[in-house]
């Protein structure tokens, strides 16, 4: 995968005495004690992160964290005080941290863009010029920066409303023109610094979902800020956790849940639903933890001995029974169509939702489900248990 952008030992200190402070967190000293010694207030100390392009890399923390202070690092609205942050530009790579006045303004019009959680639309503008103003300072042409725009517009379902003005929109509809100013750039980066926040529950919702779609779309490399780790489970193809402006821990959605690395990240998911975020692939038991039943290739697919699949040597499923009697597999996308009369058993692939298997197993009195890759090969399978040590996190 090819790295988008890259932090390494990034320190971030506001203040008269950097020098005083860093010493300082060198040594572990808490944000309190840097601001209390020095005057000097601790942004960020050590932060190093991997973006890869086309992912969303999601910034989360308590109010005070420093998420925000790292994501503006990246356009240099924020200064680093020690450290790199490498921004890909082309077949190159730019160290927006240290470069030169000119490399960064190159960087700031054609590979970075921004959304703020506040819309900042220019109230004498129409939607129009407040969508083309970022192409309007780079000096492109009026007639590109037309059709551009009209492009962006049609992009997030405002192309009708291009000659009203901010105040005639909802705060949904604001948002958007906010997204839409930031992709008329074409900037492959996109900064995302909690852009909706502050909407209501049910637009925010919809926002995400938004952002999903335009993203499979586009496949921008986005860093987006939040505070709220069910939009993090959502939209997240990594979170990152900070607190007292370091990094406490990466990784996948699955893996903050399922792995906290301490007992701050450990409060933090204590509320989060997991059937948010798990799959199949998380709580499956794979082929070769299963239980042989008897020769030829049989296996059990579950603990309790209700329903075995014999397999081939190419891992291909020759023959099925549950409860003793010969039974077919349906797919878990059929679920809330098939009737369960005992002789079928579910099956989904390991990306599936946790939700969705779970479903299969209630509509099918609690049988296992069985999963399959890509080539119809039999991988593992799920049954009761395994779902209960999830949830439970056990």
């Amino acid at each position: 995968m090819t790295v988008a952008v890259d932090f390494k030992n990034v320190d971030i200190i506001f203040g008269a005495e950097p020098a005083r402070a860093l010493a300082l967190a060198e040594k572990g000293a808490t944000r309190a004690e840097i601001l209390e010694q020095t005057g000097n207030v601790l942004g960020c100390a050590g932060a190093n992160l991997t973006v890869h392009e086309g992912e969303i890399s999601v910034l989360m923390g308590l109010s005070g964290s420093g998420k925000s202070t790292l994501l503006r690092a990246v356009n240099r609205l924020n200064t680093v005080t020690r450290g790199n942050i490498f921004v890909k530009e082309g077949n190159r790579t730019v160290d927006v941290a240290n470069c030169d006045e000119a490399t960064l303004r190159e960087i700031r019009q054609k590979q970075v863009a921004m959304v703020f959680q506040q819309f900042g639309l220019l109230p004498w503008r129409t939607v129009e010029e407040n969508v083309g103003l970022g192409l309007e300072l780079a000096g492109v042409p009026e007639a590109e920066r037309k059709a551009r725009v009209q492009k962006q517009l049609q992009l997030v379902g405002l192309e009708q409303w291009g000659r009203k003005y901010g105040h005639e929109l909802s705060g949904g509809m604001q948002q958007r023109v906010g997204l839409a100013r930031a992709f008329a750039t074409e900037a492959p980066i996109l900064l995302m610094d909690e852009p909706f926040s502050a909407l209501d529950p049910l637009i925010r919702t919809k926002l995400q979902d938004e952002l999903l779609e335009l993203q499979a779309r586009l496949k921008k490399t986005i860093i987006f800020v939040s505070h709220d780790l069910e939009e993090a489970l959502k939209i997240g193809s990594h979170i990152t956790i900070m607190e007292g402006g370091r990094i406490v821990q990466t990784g996948a959605p699955e893996d903050i849940v399922l792995k906290p690395a301490n007992d701050y990240v450990r409060d933090f998911i204590a509320n989060v639903n997991p059937l948010s975020v798990l799959t199949a692939w998380n709580v499956m038991r794979s082929m070769h933890e299963l239980e042989p039943a008897g020769k030829d290739g049989w296996i059990w697919l579950d603990r309790r001995k209700t329903t075995r699949f014999k397999i081939d040597k190419d891992g291909l499923v020759t023959a099925a029974e549950r409860d003793g009697k010969p039974a077919s597999w349906v797919s878990v996308a059929d679920v809330e169509t098939t009737p369960d009369d005992g002789s079928q058993v579910f099956w989904a692939t390991p990306g599936t939702s946790l939700k969705t298997v779970m479903l299969a197993i209630h509509r099918s009195n609690t049988a296992p489900v069985a999963l399959f890759d890509e080539s119809s090969r039999f991988v593992g399978a799920i049954g009761v248990r395994d779902v209960l040590q999830a949830v439970l996190r056990r």
